[in-house]
């Protein structure tokens, strides 16, 4: 067996796509480290966008049924985003920025994308994890909170969004649990099965980046 062939065999495509993520998120630490913030946080959108891209691919979507579950994750969260930025009485009083890319009425569609990516991962995650499906479904939710708690302190500095009162308040992350629990919910009653490993790699990418710009580096 070649040099190539064995290369080849260690280096699979899902060991590139993982690495991907991690070089997005490692690189946008050190560049926004070190002064290129508005470089690197104007590329969110392509970001988001391969990571779920990503996500979708190894989620192997290959039925009606999957595919409509996604697209209902992704309308959900664009229709609380929504009711969130015109109502204020989900999340709190808020408004998107400039940094999420193309917006439908003051709401980013890639709120939407990130959304179903978390949830997609939180699932999966849970999933290989408990057994009992209401447990599955709670923790589901836990670990969506648990990000968003770190996502809230560098998104206005990032120009992601903004609260009327400077930081998110409480009833944001109450909103944020009870969306979720109902999005694992359906999840779970369509049987969807993730890749664990995959959805852990994009998760805790995720959470490495706001947790170091939340306690390491502030903005």
């Amino acid at each position: 067996m070649s040099e190539y062939t064995m290369a080849q065999k260690r280096i699979n495509p899902k060991s590139l796509a993982i690495f991907v993520i991690w070089l997005f998120q490692v690189s946008a630490i050190i560049g926004i480290s070190l002064g290129f913030q508005e470089w690197f946080i104007t590329k969110t959108p392509f970001t988001l966008l391969l990571t779920g891209a990503l996500l979708f691919f190894y989620y192997t979507i290959e039925n009606f049924q999957k595919v409509f579950t996604v697209v209902i994750i992704f309308a959900t969260s664009i229709l609380v985003e929504w009711i969130g930025v015109h109502f204020g009485f989900l999340f709190g009083v808020y408004e998107y920025g400039n940094n999420l890319g193309f917006k439908i009425d003051g709401v980013p569609l890639l709120i939407g994308v990130t959304w179903t990516t978390l949830i997609l991962c939180t699932a999966a995650i849970a999933d290989h994890l408990i057994k009992p499906i209401y447990l599955k479904v709670l923790i589901g939710a836990l670990l969506m909170v648990f990000i968003d708690f770190f996502i809230e302190t560098s998104a206005p500095p990032f120009d992601f969004w903004i609260w009327e009162e400077g930081v998110a308040p409480i009833r944001n992350y109450i909103a944020w649990f009870g969306v979720s629990l109902v999005l694992h919910a359906f999840y779970h009653q369509q049987k969807m099965k993730g890749d664990f490993t995959f959805s852990c790699h994009i998760y805790a990418a995720q959470l490495l980046f706001f947790i170091y710009f939340y306690g390491f580096h502030r903005i």
